[in-house]
C-alpha cells in the first residue's frame, strides 16, 4: 500500500511540474503573447539645453574628481530626471512613439556609472497605452549598454527582458540621441 501511495505522489508531482512548465511557456492569452519574443526599436532624444529641455540635473553631486584626462564634469551623486521623446528614427522630426520618463543617479566616484530607473511609455502603434519598466546599472562609457526590463503595464504586464542602448549622436553637456533596442521574452 505504501508503494502505491508513493508512486501516486511521485506521478502527481511530475504531472504538476509539467503542467506548470507548459502553462508558463506556452501561454495562449493575448497578454502573454505580447511579451513573447518581442523586439522594439526606437531613438530617445535627451536634451539638457535649448528652449525645451527634456532632461534636467536636479541635484548636483560633490565636486568632480579628475578622470584619466585630468578633468571631469561628472559628479558622484548627480541626480537627473528625464521626460524624453522616443521616435521611430534618429531625426527630431521623426514620428513619435512614446516617452522615456525616469531618473538617473551617478553612483561611481570616477567614470560614468549611473543607477537608472525609467519607464518607456508607448503612445503609438499596436502597444499604445502600455509601458515597460527599466531598472539597471548603466556605464555610459561603454559603446553598448545593457539594462534590465523588470516589468510593465498594459500589453507588457509581467514583461521580462533587456534593452541595449548606444549613443547615436550625443554630447554629455547638451544631450543628444540614443538608439534603443528592447528585447522581451
Amino acid at each position: 500500500m505504501a508503494n502505491i501511495v508513493s508512486a501516486l505522489l511521485l506521478f502527481s508531482a511530475v504531472l504538476l511540474t509539467a503542467a506548470v512548465y507548459f502553462h508558463h511557456d506556452g501561454g495562449s492569452s493575448n497578454e502573454s503573447s505580447a511579451t513573447a519574443r518581442t523586439h522594439l526599436h526606437f531613438y530617445m532624444h535627451d536634451q539638457y539645453t535649448g528652449p525645451n529641455p527634456t532632461a534636467a540635473l536636479i541635484v548636483p553631486g560633490r565636486a568632480p574628481l579628475p578622470d584619466a584626462t585630468g578633468t571631469s564634469s561628472r559628479r558622484f551623486g548627480d541626480i537627473a530626471v528625464m521626460n524624453n521623446v522616443l521616435t521611430e528614427g534618429p531625426q527630431r522630426g521623426s514620428p513619435a512613439v512614446g516617452t522615456a520618463q525616469g531618473f538617473t543617479v551617478r553612483v561611481s566616484e570616477r567614470g560614468t556609472v549611473n543607477a537608472l530607473s525609467m519607464h518607456l511609455v508607448i503612445e503609438a502603434g499596436e502597444y499604445a497605452g502600455s509601458s515597460l519598466v527599466v531598472n539597471s546599472r548603466v556605464d555610459t562609457d561603454l559603446a553598448v549598454r545593457e539594462s534590465v526590463i523588470v516589468g510593465g503595464t498594459g500589453r507588457f504586464r509581467f514583461a521580462q527582458g533587456y534593452a541595449l542602448s548606444r549613443s547615436y549622436d550625443y554630447d554629455l553637456a547638451k544631450g543628444g540621441v540614443v538608439e534603443v533596442d528592447v528585447y522581451l521574452y
